[in-house]
């Protein structure tokens, strides 16, 4: 698969841009602030209906403008699709295939799928849990639609639930009813979540290490642990006996929405306070290519692979290894954002690899 065109308008700080791409690899160069980093969300959007920075849609339309749009054609085995996304302001996001639009945008996900490595990314190591379940929550649900649709449940269950425990404490009435229907319902999307992140760890883990291991050359033993209250317990069981604690903080204590990834680095010491910046660049870069290398076996096709400005975060050495690893058979077309175009056109001539370089200099394109 690989996205053959792009055009936005409006579009951040773009009044209008078309762009035709290689299916090797394509890179967007160029000041801090002119631009780059806004056409890799361009293609996130096209992808995974979403940006991958900014989650309000409507901060996305260009200053003094009233909507925006983004559109792709992607050729996948001989067939082309063509994507858009639009929208006006205080109006619902437009989403459409082949001029077609969707009934949910749940069922694009993963029709395009696509892997982004951004400076962003060190978010899943030095924020909260959320952060590492939404990574995985996001791999996942662009192979499976029923994992996706359990989510989507189990998340507006738990806001139910939880408005309830605050309505008991706020007007003294207790639905004991209301709320054992509400546990079952949690615990029947929440077990089939639990047991599909299982799974996907046992699957992804392996990926991981190998990536890691080329790109350090085996300097540091590291691992990932999947956390989860359902390890030892049953999913109904902390439901009743974690009820009186519920209710005293108005939400729901246990569940899947605690689980969490912990990352280790030199037999169990913490890679958020242990691991150097060198060290914690190369996991968040391992985590990403084993991202990829899953969705790849899952999908039986090559996603769409973005590094954002990571030249910078990385020694010259990693550097060309990772742009010999992701120039390799596995890997399929790539986007990627430099400040330095002769850095750029630098490294690829020397592995021998294809690519365009665009310019840009204040949302305008020259190639």
């Amino acid at each position: 698969m690989w996205l053959k065109q792009l055009s936005v308008l409006n579009f951040k700080n773009y009044n209008e841009s078309n762009l035709l791409f290689l299916p090797e690899v394509n890179a967007f160069t160029g000041e801090n602030g002119s631009g780059k980093t806004n056409l890799l969300d361009a293609i996130h959007y096209l992808s995974l209906c979403k940006s991958y920075f900014n989650p309000i849609d409507s901060q996305h339309i260009k200053k003094g403008e009233d909507w925006f749009m983004v559109q792709g054609e992607f050729e996948k085995s001989d067939k082309h699709d063509f994507i858009s996304c639009s929208l006006k302001r205080n109006q619902k996001k437009q989403f459409k295939r082949n001029k077609k639009d969707y009934s949910r945008l749940a069922d694009h996900i993963g029709q395009f799928p696509l892997v982004m490595i951004s400076p962003n990314d060190s978010e899943i190591i030095t924020e909260g849990s959320e952060e590492r379940r939404k990574f995985i929550d996001n791999v996942i649900s662009q192979t499976d639609n029923r994992y996706l649709d359990k989510l989507i449940t189990y998340n507006k269950i738990l806001l139910q639930r939880n408005t309830l425990l605050k309505n008991i404490k706020e007007k003294g009435v207790f639905d004991i009813g209301l709320l054992e229907v509400m546990n079952m319902q949690l615990v029947e999307a929440g077990d089939i979540i639990y047991h599909r992140r299982k799974q996907f760890m046992d699957e992804f883990t392996p990926a991981f290490r190998r990536h890691y291991t080329y790109l350090t050359g085996e300097a540091e033993f590291v691992q990932l642990h999947y956390e989860s209250p359902l390890h030892d317990h049953d999913f109904m069981s902390l439901l009743e006996s974690s009820i009186d604690r519920d209710r005293h903080l108005e939400r729901t204590t246990q569940g899947i929405h605690k689980d969490d990834l912990v990352f280790t680095i030199h037999e169990d010491m913490s890679l958020k306070k242990f691991g150097s910046q060198g060290q914690q660049k190369s996991f968040l870069i391992a985590l990403k290519l084993a991202q990829y290398t899953f969705l790849y076996q899952q999908k039986k096709f090559k996603p769409l692979l973005l590094l954002d400005d990571i030249f910078d975060k990385l020694d010259a050495k990693r550097t060309t290894m990772l742009m010999e690893m992701v120039s390799k058979e596995e890997f399929g077309q790539i986007f990627i954002t430099d400040t330095d175009a002769k850095r750029i056109r630098k490294i690829f001539e020397e592995i021998n690899q294809p690519i365009r370089i665009f310019e840009i200099t204040g949302g305008q394109v020259n190639v």
